[in-house]
Order: structure tokens, then C-alpha cells, then sequence
């Protein structure tokens, strides 16, 4: 769990301006052939959350010097935020995700695989849900661990699963392989989107196992066609 300081990211936008948008190879490895999962996009998903009721007691921060003013918003079968995307590269220990690579390293997740070993953050896209605090409970709400995530960025439709828990005040957070699969720079430590992150969770999903991308998007794209049905 990362938690980037408004300094940093503010540097790092200064450096994305001076060099160019970079391209999602950038950060060390190739992005996904597809820029869409599933056969739901993101045009008809983003039309059912355009407007919010709020299931959260209070609002998150996105970074620690920032102001709360992200709700958790509640549909029929799902829940959503709208936020930024800091960079997760905790788990299982890699080329790409260690403590030369992210200063905020931890060698857990919340979750971990079928096999009892931390998620790897390089390779299984999932994302990070707020610690229960009187913020907002994520287990009241029918989420769980493995749970089933759609992410939206850019018209780009990824597919995750609830891997990691962070602080209970910030919001807006998923793992290296999610960021690298929606073109996002995947830097631990200066990476990341500052804004138009769209994350819907489906209640009552999980994914088994846990670690398994492509049944993820299999039940992804079930639960997002549902979601298009009830909403």
C-alpha cells in the first residue's frame, strides 16, 4: 500500500508534461493486445454511475493532503467510487515490485492466493479497498475479498479483483499489472493517475481462485451485462 504525497504527484505530472505521455510500455513491460475486456464497455457502464447515492458514512481523500470528497456510491448489485489510481506493488516479492522498486513496500496483501502466498502486484490486476472504519464498512456492503472489480479509465475496461486493504481514510488505489493494462503509468513510486478512475464492485462476487485473470474477466463480463440489466 502506497500513499502518495501531493508533492509527488505533483512532480511527477511535471515530468509526464516535459517528456510526453508515455506510452504504456514505459514502465518496464508491454501492454495488454487488448485495450477492452469483456464485451460490456465502458461507455454503457459510465452511463449507469453518472449520478451518486451515497452508502458511505463520510468521504475519502485520495492522497494524504487532500480533502475528503469521495463518496462510495451505491446501484443495484454493485458499488462504485470515482477517484484516482495510486500504484499497489505489495505481495509477493518480483523484479518489478521490491523494496528498490516502491518505498513503500510490503511483502503481504490482505488476500492471498489459492496456494496461502501474497497476490503478485506485477501480474494480477486487483485493487484496493479502504480498512472497515465508521467511514465505511466494504464486508456490510457485500464486498469481499476476490470480489470482482470493473475499472474504468481512458474508454478502457479492466477487470480485477479485491486484493488489498489500505488506510481507512484514502480511496483510489490498485495494483502494477491493473494500472499497466489500462495504459496508466505503473511506477510504484511516481506513477499512477491523479484523476478519472472509475472502480465498480460487484456485491457478493468472488473470484476462485483468487489469482485467476481470466476467470475474473469471465465473471466480469456476466456481472457487468447484470449490472447494465438492474440499473
Amino acid at each position: 500500500m502506497r500513499i502518495r504525497t501531493l508533492t509527488l504527484a505533483a512532480a511527477s505530472g511535471a515530468a509526464l508534461l516535459a517528456a510526453g505521455v508515455l506510452p504504456a510500455s514505459a514502465s518496464g513491460s508491454a501492454g495488454p493486445a487488448s485495450t477492452q475486456e469483456g464485451s460490456v464497455s465502458a461507455a454503457d457502464l459510465l452511463a449507469k454511475v453518472t449520478s451518486c447515492s451515497q452508502i458511505s458514512n463520510g468521504k475519502y481523500k485520495t492522497d494524504d493532503e487532500t480533502s475528503a470528497n469521495i463518496p462510495v456510491c451505491g446501484k443495484n448489485g454493485a458499488v462504485f467510487w470515482k477517484a484516482d489510481m495510486d500504484i499497489d506493488c505489495d505481495g509477493q516479492r518480483t523484479s518489478k515490485c521490491n523494496e528498490d522498486t516502491d518505498p513503500w513496500y510490503q511483502d503481504d496483501t490482505a488476500f492471498h492466493q489459492s496456494n496461502g502466498k501474497p497476490l503478485k502486484a506485477d501480474s494480477l490486476p486487483y485493487v484496493v479497498v479502504p480498512s472497515a472504519s465508521s467511514i465505511w464498512k466494504y464486508s456490510s456492503a457485500g464486498i469481499k475479498g476476490g470480489g470482482v472489480v470493473a475499472v474504468i479509465y481512458n474508454n478502457k475496461v479492466e477487470y480485477a479483483v479485491v486484493g488489498d486493504t489500505g488506510p481507512t481514510k484514502i480511496i483510489g488505489e490498485a495494483s502494477y499489472a491493473t494500472a499497466q493494462a489500462l495504459g496508466i503509468d505503473s511506477n510504484p513510486e511516481t506513477g499512477g493517475a491523479d484523476s478519472g478512475v472509475t472502480y465498480i464492485l460487484f456485491k457478493n462476487s468472488q473470484v476462485s481462485p483468487i489469482e485467476s485473470h481470466s476467470a475474473a474477466v469471465t465473471l466480469g463480463d456476466k456481472l457487468a451485462k447484470q449490472f447494465l440489466q438492474n440499473n
